[in-house]
Formats: structure tokens, sequence, C-alpha cells
């Protein structure tokens, strides 16, 4: 009895054993780590496949935080410690010119890449972006290029500027994205300055005044407003949005640069209800 018993463990714990084997030869199904965000592009080049993600969904004026992926065709996985780099550029009628952006970094997921850029202008039928990638794996190095379709904010709101200070520098100011809410918000903003069409450095050291209004109340504003100073551990603009009360708020603006001198933008006045320069946002 002893020795049946003896022999039909040990045919279970063979049939366990052939089971997890045959489970474990099973191939693995890689998890998109990106799942949860919007595909804006996927370029197919070289062998590769180079995806581009977004939250939102679509490529916006303003502020764009962007992630890449990129997947080698033949092995079918996505590839690790590649080296990437973007160029946004604008193909307008007459001229062409790039805007600013970010390096591309690695995250925390060894096949997840990140940056941004900030698109001035939405494209058209004659006048459009193409999203020019370079990107070096085990020393060798690709380029792709995809054209892109930028659009307006759906609500309209602005949220990015581009004008010409005092000193004649062009700049492009660029509010980061937000959830505002009746308190007093985190604020932050970008600020760069065009040294060539292809070239935006971004600009350290000068001050962003806010103040901001609600048009159709009166105008009135609220307390509790810091202006925007430049941080460096966060590489951005960062102060304080004092919002009382739900609705439309048009946020005016002062930049001034490491002197104190006024490059754009007006204080807001009986005689003058707006600056020139300004931000808007509803909720």
């Amino acid at each position: 009895m002893k020795t049946i018993k003896s022999i039909f463990t040990s045919l279970l714990l063979i049939s366990t054993l052939i089971s997890c084997t045959e489970d474990n030869d099973e191939p693995m199904v890689e998890t998109n780590p990106l799942e949860s965000y919007n595909l804006l592009t996927a370029i197919d080049a070289n062998g590769h496949t180079l995806e581009v993600y977004s939250e939102q969904n679509q490529y916006t004026i303003g502020y764009n935080e962007l992630y890449f992926r990129i997947k080698d065709n033949v092995e079918g996985s996505y590839i690790e410690n590649a080296n990437l780099s973007m160029t946004p550029i604008m193909n307008m009628e007459m001229m062409s010119h790039s805007c600013p952006k970010s390096a591309i970094t690695k995250t925390e997921d060894s096949s997840v890449y990140k940056g941004y850029s900030i698109f001035q202008m939405p494209g058209n039928a004659t006048e459009y972006w193409d999203l020019n990638l370079e990107y070096t794996i085990a020393g060798q190095t690709y380029n792709l290029s995809e054209r892109i379709e930028v659009i307006a904010p759906a609500d309209g709101k602005k949220r990015v500027n581009v004008f010409t200070g005092t000193d004649e520098t062009r700049y492009v100011l660029a509010m980061m994205p937000m959830t505002p809410d009746v308190m007093v918000n985190d604020f932050s903003a970008l600020l760069f300055k065009m040294e060539t069409m292809m070239n935006f450095p971004a600009v350290e050291e000068y001050t962003i005044e806010i103040d901001p209004r609600m048009p159709g109340m009166g105008n009135h504003s609220s307390p509790s407003n810091e202006d925007l100073t430049f941080d460096t551990a966060a590489k951005m603009y960062k102060g304080k949005l004092s919002l009382t009360m739900t609705g439309y708020w048009k946020i005016n603006l002062k930049v001034k640069n490491a002197l104190g001198e006024v490059l754009k933008g007006e204080d807001v006045t009986e005689e003058n209800e707006a600056s020139s320069l300004y931000f808007e946002l509803e909720f």
C-alpha cells in the first residue's frame, strides 16, 4: 500500500513539474508602460518603429510633453540605452524655423525616453511641421522624419506668447500645464529666446510678473499671488496663482530682465484693462 502511495506521489510531482515547464515555455507578453498614454506617431524606418506618445491626444500649440519608444522590428522587442534627439521644423512658404525643445532623456523604464517641445503656431494645408529625430543604438546613428499635425488647443485659450522685447530679442513664453482650482495654485512657465531660426536657448534670471483678472466680473484681481522666478532645480519659472472663483481668467504678464527692465507687458489700470502679454484659463 505504501509503495502504491509512493508511486502515485512521484507521478503527481512529475506531472506538476511538466505542467510548470510547459507554462514557462509560453512566450512572455511584454506590457506597454505607456498603455495609458495616446500614441501620436509611429514611424517605420531603418528596421525600427519609433513611437511617440503623450497624455494629450494631439500635438498642440504650447507645451507638449512627449514620450518615445524604439522597437526592433526583427527581434520584436523595445530597445534600451539608445540616445535620441529631436528637431521639429515648421515649413513655411518663405522660410523654415524650429521651436523651443528639450533634450530627450531616459525615464525609470529603460525602454522609455522623455522630452518636450513647444510649438508656437499651428500647421495648415501649405505650412506644416516635420518631426525630425536622430537616434543612436550601439554606435550606429539613424535619422528619420515625419510630418505631424499641430493644432490650436481645443478650448482656444492662450498658453504661449511669441514676442519681441524692448531689447529687440525674440522670445517664446509658455505656460506649463496645470489643473486650476479655487485656491492659491502652483504656477509655472518656461521662457526661451530665439538665438537663430533653429536655436532657442532657455532664459534664466528674469522675472515674470503676474496679475490675474476676471474680465467678466469687473476685471477684479485676487490676493496672495507670487511673481514667477527661475527655479534652478526645476529649470523653470515658478510662482503662485490665486484664483478666487471659477470662470474665465486672463493672467496679465510682464517680463523683466535681470536688471529689472521691462521687456514686454504693461500694468493693468483703470485706463488699461489688460497687458499685451497674457495667458488664459477657464475652469
